[in-house]
């Protein structure tokens, strides 16, 4: 077994782990009986008893001053609900919205945005955000938010209500959260939060927990504390049944044939306990997904585009976050569904049935299960195969953890048209994510090792790597590197070439203009 010395790099760094970042400043969540109406006037008598933040720092251009137009955000609950009403000052009506489409992105846009840490573990939470003219955008946060394009996961999708008026001088944002389609501990006393703001005509990003300008301004690392007046009681997930029935018929009367098909299958979401939910689709047609990013490969390699079926997508950091995301992920969901003729030509692989079970088990332990079956197609030369996945997370310290990952992708049964070597797949790993309580020491460092038919002790088919980053207000320096073995192989995974050694290390030197 081949070793990488950086693994022992992670290892002296542990001791960064378990110091606790304060939560700083705090703001106690009333329960109110009166009703809500979500118009942005904010003009209920109910808002009259809520506690409000205020008092927002900067950002960015600065990070050692208090913002100049300041937001202030009340909020309060009810039985069912969270509602938040914030003031955001301007100096104008000229404002930045350049789509109305939902989950927008991009910088220099007018926003406002609010991160939950329901288990208070710094670690995973949810984001909602809106803008001056009440568009939504919502994701699932993973890893401390520490990697953008890694961590966030703007697929999800949930109900929510938010309506913005445009005031002389001010923006007012009415936003209600139902509270059933949040996991949280039963009982809850208090979650993390944070509220961050970017205004175009000032460039100012602001936020209620002053984080430094060298860590990411979505970072899980900085929340203050809501608590609840009144503890919250159980998770009220709702069991959702979405069943679907799909016909067709036609008549060519030049040739006087006929065509006529008959599909049905549905899926459903069961909540059980507060933090794990279950999902269960039968023949999906996956018909409602969005439509994938458009992008242009100039490269010989392809394209990780992301996962958009909402099959997958609660708690996906299970299944989805371990190895290097970019060469060697060794479980990509997009590879269940889509399979290769006998031409090698890419083409849709039915989906038979599928269970996936997800999320907190307690405070310190989660865990992942998936299984599909998907179908055979006998004129194209695809087998049918069982894909399995299963992942096991244990928290460490304050915002670390290490997670075991098994995958196995095995055919149903012998087919002429298979190899031997490709009847089934396996792969077992174990992820270690280091995140220190303040984000200034973060990284990874992981083994995976796949099995096949054929497989001897001389054949190279692991894969593995470390990363080490120390993120501080001056500089950033990184070191890096990863392995992936000649015969390493993940038939479910995301690898786009064997036989790798990247070494990369990266070293920046900051520079903050005064003006």
């Amino acid at each position: 077994m081949k070793t990488n010395p950086l693994l022992f790099c992670l290892l002296f760094l542990l001791a960064n782990s378990y110091k606790t970042h304060s939560q700083s400043r705090e703001v106690i969540v009333k329960t109110t009986d009166k009703s809500i109406t979500i118009d942005g006037l904010g003009t209920d008598k109910a808002w009259d008893e809520a506690n409000q933040i205020d008092d927002f720092f900067q950002y960015f251009p600065a990070d050692t001053s208090k913002a100049n137009f300041q937001t202030s955000v009340k909020i309060i609950r009810d039985e069912n609900n969270l509602y938040f009403l914030a003031k955001s000052l301007t100096k104008d009506q000229n404002i930045v919205v350049p789509s109305l489409r939902r989950d927008w992105t991009g910088w220099g846009i007018d926003n406002l945005t609010f991160l939950f840490d329901t288990f208070n573990d710094q670690t995973n939470g949810f984001q909602f955000g809106t803008n001056p003219e009440g568009v939504q955008r919502e994701s699932l946060m993973s890893n401390g938010m520490n990697d953008w394009r890694r961590d966030n996961n703007s697929s999800w999708d949930t109900k929510w209500e938010t309506e913005a008026k445009i005031f002389d001088g001010y923006i007012l944002n009415e936003i209600k959260i139902p509270l059933k389609f949040l996991n949280f501990p039963e009982g809850s006393k208090s979650w993390g939060l944070n509220v961050n703001r970017y205004n175009s005509s000032e460039n100012e990003w602001t936020n209620w927990i002053q984080r430094p300008r060298n860590q990411f301004i979505h970072s899980l690392a900085y929340l203050g504390k809501m608590t609840f007046e009144d503890p919250l009681g159980k998770s009220k997930a709702p069991l959702a049944i979405i069943p679907y029935i799909n016909g067709i018929a036609s008549k060519n009367f030049e040739e006087n044939t006929e065509l006529s098909s008959l599909s049905f299958g549905g899926d459903a979401k069961i909540p059980i306990g507060n933090g794990l939910n279950l999902d269960l689709t039968l023949n999906p047609d996956f018909s409602q997904v969005e439509v994938d990013d458009q992008i242009v490969n100039l490269t010989r390699f392809e394209v990780s585009l992301p996962e958009k079926r909402q099959f997958f997508i609660q708690n996906s950091d299970l299944f989805t976050n371990f190895g290097d995301s970019r060469d060697g992920r060794p479980f990509f969901s997009r590879r269940i569904g889509v399979a290769k003729d006998k031409y090698g030509n890419t083409i849709e692989n039915k989906i038979i049935a599928g269970a996936r079970l997800s999320g907190k088990l307690d405070e310190n332990w989660r865990v992942g299960f998936l299984h599909m079956i998907t179908d055979e197609d006998i004129e194209n030369e695809i087998p049918s195969n069982n894909n399995t996945v299963f992942s096991l997370q244990k928290k460490l310290f304050t915002r670390s953890n290490l997670s075991l990952l098994v995958i196995n992708r095995e055919t149903t049964k012998d087919y002429d048209f298979v190899d031997v070597n490709e009847r089934f797949n396996r792969l077992v790993g174990l992820d270690y994510n280091l995140a220190s309580a303040d984000n200034v020491f973060v990284g990874r460092a992981y083994y995976h090792k796949s099995f096949k038919p054929d497989t001897n002790k001389d054949d190279d088919d692991s894969s593995f790597g470390a990363k080490i980053e120390r993120n501080t207000r001056q500089s950033t320096i990184e070191l890096g590197a990863s392995f992936i073995g000649e015969d390493f192989k993940s038939d479910l995974g995301f690898v786009r070439r064997t036989d790798l050694l990247k070494i990369t290390p990266e070293y920046k030197l900051k520079f903050y203009p005064t003006n």
